[in-house]
């Protein structure tokens, strides 16, 4: 053993010094308290990152994408009646909802000089789920009842079909693609109180607020507002414009409250702050015939939290690009150099893009228990060495003072 000593003797990293040949200075005293004072700071520091809590996003394949998708619309439109406005969704697939406004939303009037909204449960548009030979049944020969008159809309001579309501004979009129109006002077409409209600809502200069929601399917779609009923003929969706062009004063402009994509995310989640960014943004133009265009990229999102009593989040993110331009086409009024398409129908359409990827956000600690260990000893060493640096130069500075004086 004795021989292997000295060998051991070369390896040995931490040399010792005679406690005789240690000499302590004034400025030795001063830099070892700056580097307490730097290690007691660091440390701090790491303990404080240690505890912190950060959120790490991860991107993988979304696997509810076959999962229907809702969406939370709440929108305002102050410069035109309930009872002119419809809502239409369709989707890549060809899946058609017509007036969705009858079932999942509401709608709201907005009365000027009035502070309160009213529920507007008359408003009924054409009931795209119905046929017109269901709508407007006729009677069987020899069978007896009531045949409301169609005004040529439909054939009647052996009263294979019956116009009995006001709804009926709009749903008549499309099929023809006859402009409605307001259906003045047409018995069953002026009987039912619908064309005194249609006047006095435009002459009012009411507007109206949607909000409620609807279940889509997860692909890329639109979501359309026009003006008047809309309707399906020989394979072309259109709609009624005869009652919105007879009057100057209606327009689009509007305000989007909220739009949010799958459930409505916890407003108390700071993270959840930008799944939208559509909220209270709002445009007003005045110009009856322009179209107001939404491009919506759509990202399915979770929020993974570390506190294990809170539940995960699961949200849609979406960006969106805003457009604008005048159905007459020609150039913009902003750039001189752009070009716009011509045709096309006032209103406002949502194009949606839903992304076949999902982002998780994952709540984590910043630093694990040995990354704290790591830090801090790191932390300590790094002062300690620079520490003693400064000491030897601050000493050898001195020495060499101390020098040139003696000479």
């Amino acid at each position: 053993m004795s021989g292997q000593r000295p060998k051991l003797l070369t390896f040995d990293a931490f040399a010792k010094t005679v406690e005789d040949a240690r000499i302590r200075t004034t400025s030795g005293g001063i830099i070892t308290l700056f580097c307490i004072f730097v290690v007691m700071f660091l440390i701090r520091n790491e303990y404080s990152d240690y505890t912190s809590v950060i959120t790490r996003p991860e991107l993988v394949v979304d696997r509810d994408i076959n999962k229907p998708l809702d969406i939370y619309l709440d929108v305002s439109f102050h410069n035109l009646p309930c009872d002119l406005l419809s809502l239409d969704i369709m989707d890549e697939a060809g899946d058609l909802q017509l007036d969705i406004l009858k079932s999942g939303f509401e709608k709201f009037r907005i009365v000027k000089d009035s502070e309160e909204e009213i529920i507007d449960r008359e408003s009924t548009p054409i009931n795209a789920d119905l046929s017109i030979e269901e709508m407007a049944k006729g009677l069987k020969e020899g069978e007896d009842g009531e045949c409301g008159s169609c005004y040529g809309a439909l054939p009647q001579d052996k009263k294979q079909y019956c116009c009995n309501d006001c709804e009926t004979v709009k749903l008549a009129y499309a099929e023809k693609l006859w402009g409605f109006y307001d259906g003045e002077n047409i018995e069953q409409c002026e009987n039912e109180g619908y064309v005194q209600r249609v006047q006095s809502r435009i002459n009012g200069k009411e507007g109206c607020r949607i909000k409620g929601n609807a279940r889509i399917n997860r692909i890329s779609g639109t979501m359309d507002f026009a003006p008047g009923a809309s309707f399906t003929s020989s394979g072309h969706h259109v709609h009624d414009l005869s009652l919105y062009d007879k009057h100057p004063h209606l327009n689009f402009d509007h305000i989007v409250n909220k739009l949010t994509f799958g459930p409505i995310p916890d407003e108390s989640v700071p993270t959840a702050e930008s799944t939208h960014p559509l909220d209270n943004y709002g445009v007003a133009l005045n110009d009856k015939n322009h179209v107001f265009t939404y491009y919506l990229k759509v990202v399915a999102t979770r929020f993974e939290f570390l506190n294990g009593a809170s539940k995960a989040l699961d949200a849609n993110q979406f960006s969106v690009i805003t457009h604008d331009r005048p159905i007459s086409g020609g150039k913009d009024n902003d750039h001189q150099h752009t070009l716009h398409a011509k045709g096309g129908i006032p209103g406002v359409v949502f194009h949606f893009d839903i992304s076949p990827l999902k982002i998780i956000n994952r709540e984590q600690y910043a630093k694990s228990w040995s990354g704290f260990v790591l830090g801090v000893v790191s932390s300590v060493a790094g002062v300690l060495i620079v520490g003693s640096l400064l000491d030897r130069s601050v000493y050898a500075a001195e020495s060499a003072i101390k020098g040139k004086k003696n000479m």
